[in-house]
């Protein structure tokens, strides 16, 4: 099983990035999808999340308008589309698969906005 997160890196405040996560080693369509972030001496938080048949999305308050989540199961990749960043949005974003009880995590792709 692998997930392989991409697309992180350095913007300006107010720039966008696109993050995403290639899954590989299991049923990927069966699975619902996340994103997470950790910023340096904070929890890992939920930042945006979409079901196995991307019909339904969720978003943490702080991201709602700007980030986006998509999903394509024939690609077996999860996407973070991610406008107007912020500082606060600096952080190191995984992707993560559950199903069940089973969950996989990713190893992480860094953010950094600042000027």
């Amino acid at each position: 099983v692998q997930l392989v997160e991409s697309g992180g890196g350095l913007v300006q405040p107010g720039g966008s990035l696109r993050l995403s996560c290639a899954a590989s080693g299991f049923t990927f369509s069966s699975y619902h999808m996340s994103w997470y972030r950790q910023a340096p001496g904070k929890e890992r938080e939920l930042v945006a999340g979409i079901t196995s048949a991307g019909d339904v999305t969720n978003y943490a308050d702080s991201v709602k308008g700007r980030f986006t989540i998509s999903r394509d199961n024939g690609k077996n990749t999860v996407y973070l589309q991610m406008n107007r960043l912020k500082a606060e949005d600096t952080a190191v974003y995984y992707c993560k698969a559950v199903w069940a009880i089973r969950y996989y995590w990713g190893q992480g792709t860094q953010v950094t906005v600042s000027s």
